[in-house]
């Protein structure tokens, strides 16, 4: 307003186009304004910023951006994040817009459009909100949208009078980032998409029998999945590629909470795949965002041991009350870690060479036979005696125990995503070329960078779409 009072006792003037901001300002006045004026562009800098972060984020778990590191910084408020990647593309651009305008007229013309258009947009889907959310009368929402649109319409269409001197790289940038976001998400719902049609099912897996049709070798294999129920279609491709597998299958989903932690009692949720028989398990671990992922060693015992006290609880209390029905008819039950249920099934990992037959009073233990080949640790596991649990349970747990001692290796499909044959050109360079360059230069998930890489499977498999 001071500026605007300036402007019209100031106006006839030769040289109007060198008036600015601080033309305007009293020269006595002047060094403190250019001191409040710097604490606004710290504070407008640190709002921008975590703005940004926030609307990745919110992107990146819609599935609309290519995932980045998030870092959690408060275990009290969940949207306090930062994201290294981004911080740093931000600090390259501002560089590149100081360096390349050199000028502060054309970044002020930049800076207004863009921060007019965030008003416009704002007031847009605010009449969304008096509809939608507060369930007001749309004439309501047309009235907000009239009367604030037209105001701010106005200082929108000032602002597009200044496009060509500066006012175009708010409209370039937002372009490039909106190709990205579209790129990424049309090509993560055709994976999806193709994930979910050709996933395999529990009649074609009963059909091939207890033995999956092939050799089942001593081990445990960790299948790592998106998809909370039914069969990935890297199971399929396993099983008709590879002409031998585990004893134990045990299909691992990870997921993330939006909650600082998860309690460990209820850390994982397991179930039975097909006939107990199959020795097939699904196991969903959740984390929070601010719990600490264990180490291999600690994750593959806390596994195990949760797979047993679920094979204990299921032979006691089959009808458990805190059993979730998923689809597919697959039984999750909720299962903690080892500390967390003290009283239920434990395991103890000796050395081969030091094993002590003795064991608590009260419990009873469960060892695994003598090895053929010397290994470096025995399994055993600890049961109450109390409840008593059936034949079927207590060889379960044996072949369990058998599958631990001689080890577990981590199964990884890599996905590639092709356009099918007959697509359109340009179907074939947004797959084949843009979602293909951002998947490989975007990160991979935690679980995967966190697997050992001396037991690591990496499958391929192209998914044409």
């Amino acid at each position: 307003m001071g500026q605007a009072a300036y402007l019209s006792q100031h106006h006839i003037i030769e040289s109007d186009y060198r008036i600015g901001f601080y033309v305007s300002v009293p020269e006595k006045l002047r060094w403190p304004v250019l001191v409040i004026a710097i604490l606004a562009a710290v504070v407008g800098s640190q709002a921008i910023i975590t703005g940004t972060f926030s609307i990745i984020k919110q992107c990146s778990s819609l599935g609309c951006f290519p995932r980045v590191k998030i870092i959690h910084t408060s275990s009290k408020i969940h949207g306090q994040i930062y994201i290294p990647e981004i911080n740093w593309l931000l600090m390259v651009l501002c560089l590149a817009v100081t360096v390349g305008f050199r000028d502060t007229r054309r970044m002020g013309n930049a800076s207004g459009l863009a921060v007019i258009t965030v008003m416009l947009v704002t007031t847009c889907l605010m009449s969304l909100v008096i509809v939608l959310c507060w369930q007001k009368s749309v004439f309501l929402a047309i009235g907000f949208v009239f009367f604030f649109g037209t105001i701010e319409a106005l200082y929108f269409t000032a602002s597009l009078t200044k496009f060509l001197e500066g006012a175009w790289v708010p409209i370039a940038l937002a372009f490039i980032f909106l190709i990205i976001m579209c790129v990424w998400h049309y090509g993560t719902l055709k994976k999806y998409e193709f994930d979910v049609q050709n996933k395999v099912s529990i009649n074609w897996l009963l059909s091939l029998g207890p033995s999956l049709g092939i050799v089942r070798v001593r081990g445990i294999g960790l299948v790592h999945t998106e998809l909370v129920s039914g069969i990935p279609a890297i199971f399929s491709h396993f099983v008709t590629n590879l002409p031998a597998f585990h004893q134990v299958l045990v299909f691992l989903c990870i997921k993330s909470v939006p909650v600082p932690h998860v309690k460990p009692e209820e850390r994982f949720l397991i179930g039975h795949i097909g006939p107990r028989e199959y020795r097939l398990y699904r196991c969903i671990v959740r984390y929070g965002y601010r719990d600490v992922h264990k180490d291999d060693m600690e994750f593959e015992k806390d596994l195990v041991c949760s797979i047993a006290e679920f094979i204990q609880s299921e032979s006691v209390a089959p009808g458990s009350v805190n059993e979730d029905l998923v689809k597919d008819d697959d039984k999750m039950t909720v299962v903690g870690t080892c500390s967390s249920h003290t009283e239920g099934v434990q395991m103890r990992e000796d050395d081969a060479d030091k094993i002590e037959a003795a064991g608590p009073s009260e419990l009873k233990e469960i060892w695994s036979p003598p090895p053929v080949i010397k290994l470096r640790k025995r399994v055993r596991f600890i049961v109450p005696k109390s409840p008593e649990i059936d034949t079927g349970a207590r060889e379960e747990l044996q072949e369990l125990m058998e599958a631990r001692e001689a080890g577990i290796a981590y199964i990884l499909g890599h996905s590639y995503v092709k356009a099918k044959q007959g697509s359109s050109l340009i179907k074939k360079l947004v797959i084949n070329y843009g979602y293909e360059f951002l998947r490989r230069n975007s990160r991979l998930s935690t679980y995967a960078l966190s697997v050992p890489h001396a037991s690591t499977l990496e499958v391929g498999m192209i998914y044409h779409v």
